[in-house]
Formats: C-alpha cells, sequence, structure tokens
C-alpha cells in the first residue's frame, strides 16, 4: 500500500516503526517536510519525550495545521504513537499547559500512581516503563485478533484522559485504569509501542494498515 508518511518531530528513534511497516509491505519515508505529510493518505505520528517541546518542533516545521486538516478536513488515518497519542488530545498539563493538535476530545494528565503497589507489593513508580497486559474493547479495529489481556511495552508518565469514554479503544492497569488506545473514526492513537511490542505489536500495525487499506478501496 502507498502513501504512508512517518512524522518527524525532531524527536524519538523513527527507523524502528519504519522496518515494523516495511514488514506489512508498506514504504512508509520519515519525514518533517509540511509539503510531504500534506500529500500523504496515512500519517503515523510517532514520538517520544516532553509534549511542550514536541508540539513547539510541530509548530515550527508548519505542521499542525497540516496535520489537522489531514485528519479532520481530509479525514484520512492517522495513528499516534505512545507521546504521538498524547498529541492528538487538546492541551496538555506536561510542563505547564501546552495546546496539542485537538483532534480529540481529551487532555493530558500525570498518571496517578502515588503511594499504591502492583499484585507483587513492589511501590509504583514513574514513569511507567516495561510490559503491561492490554485490555481492548471488544469492537476495536486495531486489535483485532489480537488476544485481550496480550502485553505490549510502554514508557511514560502521562496518560490521556478521555472527555468522551467512546474514544477509548484499549485500557490498561498502572495505578488504576488508564487508556492505552483511542479511536475515533479515521484518527487513532496507542500510548505503547507497538514497533517494541513483538507479536502483538506487530498484529496491531498489520491491522492498521488492512484497515487503511479498506478505506482506500471502498473511496
Amino acid at each position: 500500500m502507498s502513501g504512508f508518511v512517518i512524522v518527524d518531530c525532531g524527536i524519538g528513534n523513527l527507523r524502528s516503526v519504519q522496518k515494523m511497516l516495511e514488514r506489512q509491505g508498506v514504504a512508509a519515508p520519515v519525514s518533517g517536510a509540511a509539503a510531504t505529510v500534506a500529500a500523504a493518505d496515512v500519517v503515523v505520528l510517532p514520538g517520544v519525550g516532553a509534549f511542550g517541546d514536541a508540539m513547539a518542533e510541530l509548530r515550527a516545521a508548519g505542521l499542525v495545521d497540516v496535520l489537522r486538516a489531514h485528519a479532520l478536513e481530509r479525514r484520512k488515518p492517522l495513528l499516534g504513537i505512545c507521546l504521538g497519542m498524547q498529541l492528538l488530545a487538546r492541551e496538555s498539563s506536561e510542563g505547564g499547559r501546552h495546546q496539542g493538535l485537538g483532534l480529540i476530545d481529551a487532555e493530558v494528565r500525570p498518571l496517578a500512581v502515588a503511594g499504591q503497589s502492583d499484585w507483587a507489593g513492589r511501590r509504583l513508580t514513574l514513569p511507567h516503563i516495561g510490559w503491561n497486559a492490554v485490555a481492548p474493547r471488544e469492537d476495536s479495529v486495531l486489535f483485532q485478533g489480537i488476544t485481550p489481556g496480550s502485553d505490549f511495552y510502554f514508557v511514560h508518565g502521562y496518560q490521556v484522559v478521555c472527555g468522551d469514554p467512546a474514544l477509548a479503544a484499549a485500557t490498561c492497569a498502572y495505578g488504576g485504569d488508564f487508556v492505552s488506545a483511542v479511536e475515533q473514526d479515521n484518527i487513532m492513537g496507542v500510548q505503547f509501542h507497538p514497533e517494541k511490542s513483538q507479536s502483538s505489536g506487530q498484529r496491531l500495525l498489520r491491522n492498521f494498515v488492512a484497515h487503511c487499506a479498506g478505506l482506500e478501496a471502498a473511496a
């Protein structure tokens, strides 16, 4: 399938995402150029690091309006990964108040784990790093064929809090339940790293690619 692009917002190792998509038969160039992203049929937005820094990079590259037009006006598929999912929200409280892309009805807030322990009695710490079980919604597009409770790899200290509970495609427990994936028509996101999540992550990206191909065929 053609027309994919991986957005380079200046932070994160994007080659691992690119390699995982190549395994699904998708050639996805990495680009921070507004014209390249604007011409794409499918956008993947990965990210690690601080919300405010990533948004500053997107604004400097002229990508905020491009991404909003892609998702909201052209209604083309967009997948946010880790920080990229958080950037879909209206705003974040990380390091002050920062405006996001505003593609979904959500805010980004700290994970609440103070004084809590896991099932083995270990004190929960931030950031949340490592493997954790994900509970998907039964009708989720991204999790089709993935066994509920499969583990995915997380690295984050903030969570997406949805204004509309229907946005949540999956949850994960760390201190309390947090949203680990969102789906809103053409706009999707995952808090974990599918490119680091072995067979489950590979299946999730394969589901996303198949979904995009189906949309293209129906157009």
